[in-house]
C-alpha cells in the first residue's frame, strides 16, 4: 500500500502549496512532512506510527488523518448498513420465491430484475432518482447528509436516495446466491426425506433449508457490506455524501499521502474483520464447522 500511493505521479507539496509559494516553504514544509527522507525510512516512520493509532497529519488540511477519518465515518457506516437492508429485503424474499418456483414467471422476472440491477450503472440510476423524486416530485433532496441527532427527518430524507440506489445494486447480487443456496438445500438428501416422512412443509423449509442456504448468504452479504465500508465513491459524489469514499478519491486529487494511507489502511481492516466476523457466524449457523 505504502509503495503503490508514492510511485503515484504528482507533488503533494506542491499541491498544496498551491501556485504561489517560496523554495524556502516549500523546503520546510517538505522536511515537515519527512519527504525529504528515503523511502524506506519513511515506511518505517509511518508504520512505527501507525502502529500506536497516529495516521499523521494531512498536507491539504492541516488536520489529523484519525480526526478526517472519525469525521467521515458516520456517514459511511450510515450509507452501508441502510444498504445491506435494502439489499436484503430485496434479496431474501426475490431469492427465495426464485427457487421454490424454478422456471416459472417468478423466477424468469426475478432472474431478469437481478440482471438489470446489476447492469445498469449505479451513477446513472442515481441520477434518474434525483430527476424523478428530487426535481419532478419534490419529495426529497437532491443530496448531502445530515446528522441524525441533528435531523432525524432530514437525515432520512437525504439517506432514501442513495441507500436504494446502493441497495439495489448490492442486491442483486445477493439474490442470485439466495436463489442457487435455496435451490441447492431443496434438492439434498435430508431434505427428501423430511418430506418423505411427512413433515409440514413450513417446518422443512425452516429448519432444513433456510440454515443449509444461509453460509451463502452470510459470505456474499459480508463481501457486499465490506465493499460498502469502504464507499462507493461515485454514489457518494452524486449525491453529496461525506464519506469515506470522496474522502479516498478527493486524497489521490491532492497526493495527500497521509489520509489516502489511513484511509487504505482502514479499508483493508474493514474486509479483514468482516471475514472474521463471518467466519465465526459459520460456527452459530453450522455446528459441524466447530469439530
Amino acid at each position: 500500500m505504502f509503495a503503490l500511493v508514492h510511485l503515484v505521479p504528482g507533488d503533494p507539496v506542491r499541491l498544496a502549496l498551491g501556485t504561489r509559494f517560496s523554495q524556502e516553504t516549500y523546503d520546510a514544509l517538505r522536511e515537515r512532512s519527512g519527504l525529504d527522507r528515503p523511502l524506506v525510512e519513511q515506511f518505517f516512520t509511518w508504520f512505527a506510527r501507525a502502529l500506536g493509532g497516529d495516521l499523521g497529519v494531512s498536507f491539504r488540511s492541516g488536520d489529523t488523518v484519525t480526526s478526517l477519518i472519525a469525521e467521515r465515518l458516520p456517514a459511511t457506516l450510515t450509507l452501508a448498513f441502510a444498504s445491506i437492508l435494502v439489499a436484503l429485503v430485496i434479496a431474501i424474499p426475490l431469492g427465495t420465491l426464485s427457487a421454490l418456483r424454478p422456471r416459472s414467471v417468478v423466477d424468469r422476472v426475478a432472474t431478469v430484475l437481478s440482471q438489470i440491477g446489476i447492469s445498469v450503472p449505479d451513477f446513472w440510476m442515481a441520477i434518474v432518482l434525483i430527476l424523478v423524486f428530487a426535481g419532478t416530485l419534490g419529495w426529497l433532496p437532491t443530496g448531502g447528509y445530515v446528522p441524525l441527532s441533528e435531523d432525524p427527518g432530514g437525515w432520512l430524507a437525504r439517506l432514501v436516495m442513495p441507500a436504494v440506489v446502493t441497495g439495489v445494486v448490492s442486491g442483486s447480487v445477493i439474490t442470485r446466491f439466495v436463489r442457487s443456496s435455496v435451490l441447492e438445500a431443496l434438492g439434498a438428501d435430508h431434505v427428501r426425506t423430511a418430506q418423505a416422512k411427512g413433515l409440514p412443509t413450513r417446518q422443512v423449509f425452516t429448519w432444513h433449508v433456510v440454515r443449509n442456504a444461509l453460509l451463502p448468504l452470510v459470505t456474499v452479504t459480508g463481501v457486499q457490506l465490506a465493499y460498502l465500508l469502504s464507499g462507493v465513491v461515485v454514489v457518494e459524489i452524486v449525491f453529496s455524501w461525506p464519506g469515506l469514499g470522496q474522502l479516498a478519491l478527493q486524497s489521490v486529487e491532492a497526493r495527500d499521502y497521509p489520509v489516502l494511507q489511513g484511509a487504505i489502511l482502514l479499508f483493508a481492516l474493514v474486509f479483514l474483520v468482516i471475514n472474521l466476523v463471518v467466519d465465526l457466524l459459520y460456527t452459530a449457523i453450522d455446528p459441524r464447522i466447530r469439530r
